[in-house]
């Protein structure tokens, strides 16, 4: 079954046409012309307002603004002149200057920061230097460390001129000069230890033997260095004949056996002979010791004792332990 289809809309009453009055037909008139009325305007809604045309009023600036239109066209009508180039390459570089700051913001923080690290670094130092070079840190007190046969007070005379320099201005050449004074003294060294001490430290030559020149006998060190000269042999040293004298190779390879030997064996000692540096002889209570070189002390020292044990030096004219695998006992 088929729906009917809607009816047609009913036109608004505004857009639907009266019709004329009907006349009646018994007395019909001429025909006249038909008088159209006009529309109706629609009626105002509120929301649009009439158009008025607007027409600026002169204001009191209007003259000064068109001046200054006629002195910008003036101007851009005036030829450019050196002083204008320049300032327009003034005005380009200041601006480059500004833009290079606005950039580069971080990078002079990082710099002024490491200039002022570096600044306070500089100011400690100087203030250290200034500090250890005042008369804050003069020295005022010499002590003096590991004298065993010298006096500690004669050195200190010595080195009195010291006395009132700062620390870090002691001559360490002066020092050396008033020591070499001491023959004992073999080696030394200097140690500041603020704020006004000075610490010398001596380490003093250790006498291996006597030798007999025309003034007497000449104790010695290791070395040949002369410690002491006195008219008879001091007791407790052996007596060394070297070939070459004090100083030679011989000398000193005597001295070497020597310090090598035990504080018991050393004490036993009583004269030591070369006229080589490899035929070293010892003397311990009228027995002779063929030592032979320096070398191999700590196994000959070891097969000496032993051998001294099996027959002692009052039964035995020479033990022969050049070669520490081979003794000869005779």
């Amino acid at each position: 079954m088929r729906r009917p289809s809607p009816l047609p809309s009913t036109p608004p009453a505004r857009q639907r046409r009266e019709p004329a009055p009907s006349r009646p037909r018994e007395a019909a008139p001429e025909p006249a012309a038909e008088v159209t009325k006009p529309a109706p305007e629609p009626p105002a809604t509120g929301r649009l307002a009439p158009v008025v045309p607007f027409e600026p009023s002169p204001s009191p600036s209007a003259p000064a603004a068109e001046k200054g239109d006629a002195a910008s066209d003036a101007e851009a009508e005036r030829p450019l002149g050196v002083r204008d180039v320049w300032a327009a390459a003034r005005a380009r570089r200041r601006a480059l200057r500004r833009e290079v700051r606005r950039f580069t913001v971080r990078q002079r923080r990082r710099r002024y920061a490491w200039l002022g690290a570096l600044a306070a670094v500089v100011l400690v130092g100087l203030g250290a230097v200034a500090t250890a070079y005042s008369p804050l840190f003069a020295v005022s007190k010499i002590t003096v460390v590991g004298t065993d046969r010298l006096a500690p007070a004669a050195i200190e005379q010595a080195l009195a001129g010291e006395m009132g320099t700062p620390l870090a201005l002691v001559d360490s050449s002066a020092v050396k000069a008033a020591l070499v004074a001491f023959p004992l003294v073999e080696s030394y060294s200097i140690e500041a230890r603020p704020p006004q001490e000075l610490v010398v430290r001596i380490i003093e030559r250790t006498p291996v033997g006597v030798v007999e020149t025309k003034a007497g006998f000449s104790l010695v060190d290791a070395a040949g260095v002369v410690l002491g000269t006195t008219k008879d042999a001091p007791k407790g040293y052996p007596v060394i004949d070297a070939a070459g004298g004090a100083g030679s190779r011989t000398f000193r390879a005597v001295g070497a056996v020597y310090r090598s030997l035990p504080a018991d064996l050393r004490a036993q000692v009583t004269e030591m002979s070369a006229t080589t540096p490899d035929d070293v002889t010892l003397t311990i209570d009228g027995a002779d010791i063929l030592w032979g070189s320096a070398e191999k002390p700590v196994e000959k020292v070891r097969v000496l004792k032993a051998a001294m044990v099996a027959q002692p030096p009052s039964k035995v004219k020479e033990y022969d332990i050049s070669s520490p695998t081979a003794v000869v006992i005779r």
